[in-house]
């Protein structure tokens, strides 16, 4: 008898020991998993903490890991930003940190976005932006709620890669309906497939994060878009930190000294000053300061296939390429229905700045690129790609690259307004 109540006792005592060391365990593990490293702002790893408080979010990395995209299927399948070096790395893209909790906007929620997915045109006859015969007035623009507020479907992810997809019934300013679908495939790239494209061995000096978009339209409705009908563009827009000293440098060809008038539009919104907008035969390079809104844009036969930034304070080189097709049409976003639909650019470039109320959104600026009009058949489709890279580290190693794909020497860039 005794031996049995000695065995129970340190039965007993056994449990308790096990069970007291459990609790030490999870007690443990609750406490690390409840502790957040602290970041500073400006790090991707601030802003996937801000973030991650709003959306569960899909993380892209590279096959290296240091290279990194933050993803959101709830915020319009847009990319919100990247980083080159992991979350303590800087976080590139522009979040607006004010807009997730504030009140909805009548006419555009800017959540930011580093890389975001919006129809045109904006403006002209076809617009998907104004009702049908609205004046076209900053009180009468909305952004459709399809590609403003609304999430995209996941179809497809991996750890380097996500397929969305979301379908759309909208009315054009010429009233008619469209009924479309839009797929939008995110792919990040690995270290050696940025240095086969650059043509340049990135050494250890330099870190860089790339990522290609590959953007569907598909006519769902049972009519073609015509000339007559109207139809939509796919427009890509990258929104990006501002700096005093940040230049965008949009290359342009004009070999036959055509009209600078026709080969690229600089009164979106009023004229640009002469003082934030300067050109030579091949470039034009534009202030991105956040101080003075306005935009520019470039004739299709007259755009290269690449657009970039420096931020010579930060020392990031930004470049943007995509696939401009020079006997396209492309459709005028302009807000003047008047004008021919088929007079648009095929890329831009906007720096944010002070509404005549003193307001702002930002500051930020944007990198845009624009595919042609959707001239497409019931079931047929448009794609237009665009690929991001982000590049930091050494001067020289970045001269290179900016030499190569703008034409340029970031001491061009820098210089440009001295």
């Amino acid at each position: 008898m005794q031996t049995v109540e000695r065995f129970i006792q340190r039965l007993i005592i056994t449990i308790t020991a096990i069970m007291l060391t459990t609790a030490c365990k999870n007690t443990g593990q609750d406490k690390t998993a409840s502790e957040k490293e602290i970041y500073k702002p400006g790090t991707f790893g601030y802003d996937l903490q801000f973030l991650q408080g709003y959306d569960s979010l899909i993380l892209l990395r590279s096959p290296e890991g240091s290279a990194q995209l933050i993803v959101s299927a709830k915020y319009q399948g847009k990319v919100f930003t990247s980083t080159a070096q992991g979350n303590d790395g800087f976080s590139f893209g522009w979040v607006n940190y004010k807009a997730f909790d504030g009140p909805a906007d009548l006419h555009m929620n800017a959540y930011g976005g580093e890389n975001r997915l919006w129809l045109g045109p904006e403006g002209g006859p076809f617009s998907l932006y104004f009702k049908p015969g609205e004046d076209m007035v900053f009180d009468n623009w909305k952004t459709p709620a399809a590609f403003d507020t609304e999430p995209w479907e996941v179809e497809v992810q991996t750890a380097h890669s996500v397929t969305m997809k979301k379908d759309m019934s909208l009315v054009n300013y010429r009233g008619t309906p469209l009924r479309l679908s839009v797929k939008r495939e995110i792919a990040v790239s690995s270290a050696d497939s940025i240095n086969k494209r650059f043509g340049l061995p990135l050494d250890a000096a330099v870190n860089a994060v790339g990522y290609q978009t590959t953007n569907t339209l598909i006519n769902k409705g049972s009519q073609p878009w015509t000339a007559e009908t109207g139809m939509p563009c796919i427009w890509v827009l990258d929104m990006m930190k501002n700096t005093d000293s940040t230049v965008i440098v949009v290359p342009i060809h004009n070999p036959d000294q055509v009209d600078f008038s026709k080969v690229a539009t600089t009164d979106y919104f009023g004229e640009i000053p002469a003082d934030r907008l300067v050109r030579d035969d091949q470039h034009l390079f534009f202030k991105a300061d956040g101080k003075s809104r306005g935009k520019i844009g470039v004739k299709p036969a007259h755009t290269d296939p690449v657009i970039g930034s420096y931020d010579p304070l930060n020392g990031i080189l930004t470049l943007a390429v995509f696939e401009p097709e020079a006997s396209s049409r492309y459709l005028n976003q302009e807000w003047d229905p008047r004008k021919s639909p088929f007079t648009g650019d095929a890329v831009n470039a906007y720096n944010d700045g002070p509404l005549a109320d003193g307001s702002q959104m930002g500051p930020f600026y944007e990198i845009e690129s624009v595919s042609p009009a959707a001239f497409l058949r019931p079931q047929e489709s448009l794609v237009h790609r665009q690929s991001v890279y982000h590049f930091t580290g050494d001067k020289k190693s970045l001269d290179m690259i900016s030499k190569r794909f703008l034409g340029v020497s970031l001491n061009d860039i820098t210089n440009a307004f001295k």
